[in-house]
């Protein structure tokens, strides 16, 4: 009897411990015994060991599912961004600032000029009638078309007017070369000193600084209403002997106007050439950016 036994317990044994270690396998043999033994109560068993072709497979699939398994974590280790993306946003956020900053200065800029026009505020410029040095009258309607670049002076001045007018030709060379030779700066010089700036006088005087600067004169009472449009300081005597000294004094500013005659920009005497020839510029491309007309003749 015990005999008998000892052989079935070793079967449960060895089915056991297959069953709790699927990786051990149950043979043939084993589970025939088995079932020979208790065929009521025990299922056959069938050999868990699968054919050797079945699990036959390429060597060149695994490799290159391993290639392609070790390419997708090389891709997926970067996240979604790589440098080339980087590069991209940052190129992208460095233009965005620099257009908004360029922006934001171009309306105020315009914000500036609309001031000038508003009602309530002083205006500088207006109509006016002058004599050039032919001799043909001059208006207002004539800087029109161009950016015009007014400075009021006269030629007995000591030292002011000719330290002004020597960066007025700066400044005009400067901005000619800014703007390719497209001749749309009109560079005025007005005398507040009519009595003895003659056109004679004016065309060596001013000969001396820029062959395009444009002078203009006048009567005593056109030069006096020319000063008032332009907000600019006269205090020329009125009746002048012919040889009499006399002082005068005036606002030292460089008046910027746009095509249409407004006031934009006023050029003091702490701009330099280079800082003047930016500010004119600055106007002259918001002026072609918004597609507005000029003249070029």
């Amino acid at each position: 009897m015990s005999s008998s036994i000892r052989p079935l317990a070793r079967v449960f044994t060895r089915a056991s411990r297959a069953a709790r270690f699927p990786s051990t396998p149950i043979t043939t043999a084993a589970a025939a015994s088995l079932h020979s033994q208790c065929p009521r109560h025990i299922p056959r068993i069938t050999s868990t060991t699968t054919p050797a072709t079945a699990h036959a497979f390429s060597t060149t699939s695994v490799r290159a599912r391993a290639k392609t398994m070790g390419q997708l974590r090389a891709r997926n280790s970067t996240g979604p961004f790589s440098w080339k993306a980087a590069l991209l946003f940052v190129l992208t956020g460095g233009a965005m600032i620099i257009y908004f900053r360029v922006e934001k200065e171009r309306l105020e800029r315009k914000r500036i000029a609309e001031m000038s026009k508003g009602v309530g505020k002083p205006k500088v410029g207006g109509p006016f009638v002058l004599k050039d040095l032919d001799g043909q009258e001059f208006t207002a309607e004539d800087l029109k078309g161009k950016y015009s670049f007014v400075y009021f002076g006269f030629t007995h001045c000591p030292d002011i007017c000719p330290d002004e007018l020597d960066k007025m030709a700066e400044i005009i060379d400067k901005v000619q070369a800014a703007t390719k030779g497209e001749n749309i700066f009109l560079p005025v010089f007005i005398t507040c000193d009519p009595a003895r700036d003659t056109p004679e006088v004016l065309r060596t005087y001013l000969q001396e600084f820029h062959k395009d600067i444009i002078g203009l004169t006048g009567t005593y009472e056109e030069v006096k209403h020319v000063c008032r449009q332009y907000r600019v300081y006269f205090s020329t005597p009125r009746d002048v002997k012919p040889g009499e000294d006399y002082l005068v004094d005036h606002s030292i500013y460089f008046y910027l106007m746009d095509p249409e005659g407004d006031f934009v920009e006023c050029i003091g005497r702490q701009d330099t050439p280079d800082t003047a020839t930016n500010t004119i510029m600055e106007h002259i491309n918001d002026w072609k950016r918004e597609g507005k007309p000029l003249k070029r003749d």
